[in-house]
């Protein structure tokens, strides 16, 4: 799972349950293509206003933070 700027699917409505790995590039750079294109799924995370990127430590707070809130939610 990757994400992406351009993705159609939030990262909320994505199900982050199973087993995966997620990809995060650079705010300045974001992913390859190499990596956009392996990507099983590509998600964006929804951001209010017209912030259009964060740092890469934030977005993967958040999406970490996500995966496990949804997990524990499971249980």
């Amino acid at each position: 799972m990757a994400t992406w700027l351009e993705a159609a699917s939030s990262l909320y409505d994505t199900d982050l349950r199973q087993p995966l790995a997620f990809v995060l590039g650079a705010e300045a750079t974001g992913i390859t293509d190499f990596w956009v294109e392996q990507a099983d799924d590509r998600i964006i995370i929804p951001m209010a206003g017209q912030v259009d990127s964060l740092n890469v430590s934030a977005s993967t707070a958040i999406v970490l933070f996500e995966a496990v809130r949804q997990r524990s939610a499971a249980k």
